[in-house]
Parts: C-alpha cells; sequence; structure tokens
C-alpha cells in the first residue's frame, strides 16, 4: 500500500477484522448521554499492582481502558445551536477550521495505517478505534462548519505513509502539544459566555476524546520503548528526536497546506497557544492561560487510573517556563 493516495474514507476500514462501533440512530435521552460521559471520563483498571510498561498487563490493561471508555455519540445527531451574529462572526474567522479538519483526516489515516502492522489483537484494535474516532472528530468538524456556514480549501487526498511507525508518532506527539493548550483554550471560551453553552456542550465530547487518545499514545510509547533490545531503542530514540525536532520546525511561523487544486493556504499553526484573544473578550496573560492549561489538563487526567501513564512533555516544560516568569515578576 505503499504511497497510495486516498480520498475522503474511514480508516479504520484498512484493517481487517476491524468492526466500527455501533451509534444510536437518535439523540440518547439525557440519564444515557450522562452515564456515557461519566463512563468516558473515569476508568480503573481490576488489575491488583503495577502496571509495568512493556508488560503483558499493561498493554492489555491500557486498551481496555480505550474500549470501556468509548462514548457512543453520533455526529449527526449533534445540535448545532443558532448562533448571534457577532458570535458567528468570531466563530468563522477564526484560522482553524481548513487546517483542523485536514488535520483529522491525516491522524485517521495514519493511526489506521500503525495499527494495520500490528499482530496483536488488543492493540490493534484499540489503535483502529483510535482512527475511527479520529474520523468522527473529522466529521464532527465537517457538520459544525456546514451548519454555520464557514468555508473550507477543498481537501488534498491523503497519502498512506511509507514509514508508518513514525507517521503514529508524529500525529500521536503533536496531539500531546496541542491537547495541552486545546484544554486551557477550551476552558477560556467556556468562562467567557462569547459562546452559547450548547456549543461547548456539543464539543465537549470530542475534547475529553483527546484526552483519552494521548493517554493511550502516551501508554503505548511506554509500552513500546520497554519492549526493544539496546539497538532497537537507539533507532527508536532516534526517529523520536526527529518527530520533535518536526514538530517544533512546522510550529515556527505559518504552516502551508496544499488543497486538491494545489493551491497554498497558509494557517496559523500556533493557534493553540496564542489563540486566548480569539475565544474571549478578557484579557488574558501568557502565564495565566499557561496555568490553566496545567489545571485542565490535571482535571481531564484525574478520573483514570493513576497506574497508566500520563503525557508529560508539554506539562513539565510549561511548569518549567512558568518558574521563570515568576522570577522576573
Amino acid at each position: 500500500m505503499d504511497q497510495l493516495v486516498l480520498d475522503a474514507f474511514d480508516a479504520a476500514a484498512l484493517i481487517p477484522g476491524f468492526s466500527a462501533p455501533q451509534l444510536p440512530h437518535e439523540l440518547p435521552d439525557r440519564p444515557t448521554l450522562d452515564a456515557a460521559d461519566h463512563a468516558m471520563r473515569h476508568w480503573t483498571s481490576t488489575v491488583n499492582g503495577p502496571l509495568t510498561p512493556g508488560s503483558d498487563v499493561h498493554r492489555r490493561e491500557m486498551c481496555r481502558m480505550f474500549r470501556e471508555t468509548f462514548n457512543p455519540y453520533r455526529p449527526s445527531v449533534l445540535a448545532w445551536p443558532p448562533l448571534e451574529a457577532a458570535t458567528l462572526k468570531r466563530i468563522v474567522e477564526l484560522p482553524i477550521w481548513d487546517i483542523a479538519v485536514q488535520t483529522e483526516g491525516r491522524a485517521r489515516l495514519r493511526m489506521a495505517a500503525y495499527a494495520a502492522t500490528r499482530d496483536d489483537p488488543d492493540l490493534r484494535d484499540a489503535l483502529a478505534l483510535n482512527a475511527w474516532e479520529e474520523n468522527r472528530h473529522k466529521e464532527v468538524l465537517s457538520r459544525m462548519v456546514h451548519a454555520y456556514g464557514i468555508a473550507l480549501a477543498s481537501e488534498p487526498p491523503y497519502v498512506y505513509p511509507t514509514d508508518t511507525e513514525r507517521a503514529y508518532l508524529v500525529t500521536g506527539y503533536s496531539e500531546c502539544i496541542d491537547s495541552f493548550f486545546a484544554f486551557g483554550l477550551f476552558e477560556v471560551a467556556r468562562r467567557s459566555g462569547l459562546f452559547p453553552p450548547e456549543l461547548t456542550e456539543t464539543f465537549e465530547p470530542v475534547m475529553q476524546e483527546e484526552c483519552r487518545h494521548i493517554l493511550l499514545f502516551a501508554n503505548w510509547v511506554a509500552w513500546h520503548r520497554a519492549r526493544l533490545s539496546w539497538w532497537q531503542r537507539i533507532r527508536f530514540e532516534i526517529k523520536v528526536v526527529g518527530v520533535w525536532a518536526f514538530l517544533v520546525w512546522e510550529r515556527i511561523g505559518l504552516a502551508r497546506a496544499m488543497d486538491a487544486e494545489g493551491n497554498v493556504h497558509e494557517h496559523d499553526n500556533n493557534f493553540t497557544v496564542n489563540g486566548a484573544q480569539s475565544v474571549s473578550d478578557a484579557d488574558i496573560s501568557v502565564p495565566e492561560l499557561m496555568q490553566l492549561c496545567l489545571q485542565e489538563n490535571d482535571r481531564r487526567f484525574a478520573g483514570y487510573d493513576s497506574r497508566l501513564l500520563r503525557p508529560e512533555t508539554m506539562p513539565w516544560l510549561v511548569r518549567f517556563g512558568l518558574k521563570f516568569v515568576r522570577k522576573r515578576k
């Protein structure tokens, strides 16, 4: 499947034996929604003792967590509330929609491509479900931009990666970075009152799913790393360093994307870092936003078994940076 070019599709369908979850045809009642929301946010393993990275128990439980915290919401029955003219204008002008839709399109393919290379059925199914959920995120975004008349550039074809492991690492670490800041920005938007509560409520399951995604990714990295021989470990760490270097480079300045007609579009790839003023009229400083990101990151992970590893790089970097901000003040 080298260099296979794929248009819009459910990427998880590439994985033999994967069955898409059954979703409700109508919006469930409030008790059902609340139960699914609680189950998505809270999970504790029934296994006693540590979940040692590299062990079969660790692999089995991180995959079980992902399956058992699945939220069966259906994008086609999500309610998109009417917006006041000023709010609609603010949403339409956010410089994120093209790159957000295309990012989800790439993520679903990269995760499905890596899942298809795995022999272990638990891991393959968890990664396939992750790809399926990325496809659902893309559908949510597509339906939202249609509901509010947001114009998007035509999507480029999605190219099957030649190095599926590197592609999965790029997507996983990218989500770890973007989700950390998105958690804080989403809370800023909620507190600001600029957007109807119904709109933030509609997007809330998507935000928590991103938390589950990076929880699975962080535990996969630790599990995978622990099972490598010393020479495989060196090769893997070189690949990880290269991925981080690429992500840092990608976030310097503007991201350039090509649409289906070959036209170049530039997007602010750092919106998750500097977009607070776009979702709030309040004057929030960068240190205040970073503190909020840390709080929201901790809150969203709080309900999951503490023996599962959390993404650590962004929280550590932000806490380290805030020490110098306080000293300068």
